[in-house]
């Protein structure tokens, strides 16, 4: 509605056909709280899609993620509703619209914030993290299901593997070197399966208009965002650092094809340096 609303007063022609509203919105909601209020999630949609993406030009145009842009305003503006989170094993019902109060419950993230590696292990499994049975926003709860669906799409060839490979991957070795408590196999397997890692790298990441083109470029964005979701969690004030650190990377995708761009045949190294001033 937000970008007919946008491109009828515009007097532009139409893009809500192409879908990329549908996607926006889907991932600005998976990345927020089932208990949400609607009246929020609407505010997210409107700053996603009239501020990050159309202001800029639409679709291909924006130079950081809708839904993360949306997202980044809603934890400024309502920080309490978008840190709220259910307990997977009490009161379903509440997530449907029932008065029965809603019982909270830590996440992942926020055992791993306090370095409370045995808390951690107390409330949730790492089977648990893996096949979502946790608390958390609605899309980054499953491992196992952003691994499937990420699996489908490089099959597919919707999104190339070296992004989210590299991303996942550094945190991975990040986590499992500089662990804050406990072994490192456990620290790295919670921060790899908690949290929105998955999702972000998968989903997120991977966003033709504000990733590289280039193969080299991407590895290189992949090990970007996973250096600074790994820093934020690790010394930020934020328990997760998935949305900033993308949305931070975006902002260095030209630069980054600019240094990456293949050669092309017959172009001499000093007809390079020149083209690349």
């Amino acid at each position: 509605f937000f970008e007919w609303l946008y491109r009828k007063l515009m007097k532009k022609p139409q893009s809500v056909g192409d879908l990329s509203a549908v996607v926006t919105g889907m991932l600005l909601a998976l990345t927020c709280p089932v208990t949400v209020e609607y009246w929020q999630i609407l505010i997210g949609d409107f700053f996603a899609i009239i501020f990050v993406k159309q202001l800029f030009g639409g679709i291909g145009k924006n130079f950081i993620n809708p839904a993360l842009g949306g997202r980044a305003a809603l934890v400024a503006s309502y920080a309490g509703s978008m840190t709220k989170w259910i307990d997977p094993a009490a009161n379903k019902a509440a997530v449907l619209g029932s008065n029965v109060d809603v019982i909270t419950a830590a996440t992942p993230m926020a055992y791993l914030k306090g370095g409370d590696i045995e808390g951690l292990k107390a409330a949730y499994s790492v089977t648990d993290v893996f096949m979502g049975t946790i608390g958390g926003s609605m899309g980054e709860v499953s491992a196992i299901a952003l691994l499937l669906g990420g699996a489908y799409l490089i099959w597919r060839k919707v999104i190339n593997w070296q992004t989210p490979v590299a991303y996942i991957g550094t945190v991975a070795v990040l986590s499992f070197l500089f662990p804050k408590a406990g072994s490192g196999i456990e620290w790295m397997l919670y921060s790899v399966f908690g949290g929105g890692l998955m999702l972000g790298a998968i989903f997120m990441a991977t966003d033709y208009a504000t990733s590289p083109v280039t193969k080299k470029g991407q590895v290189i964005y992949g090990i970007g965002c996973g250096l600074l979701t790994v820093f934020i969690r690790y010394f930020g004030a934020l328990n997760e650092g998935v949305c900033y650190s993308i949305m931070v990377m975006n902002c260095c995708t030209a630069l980054i094809d600019k240094y990456t761009k293949p050669t092309r045949f017959g172009v001499v190294k000093s007809d390079k340096k020149e083209a690349a001033k």
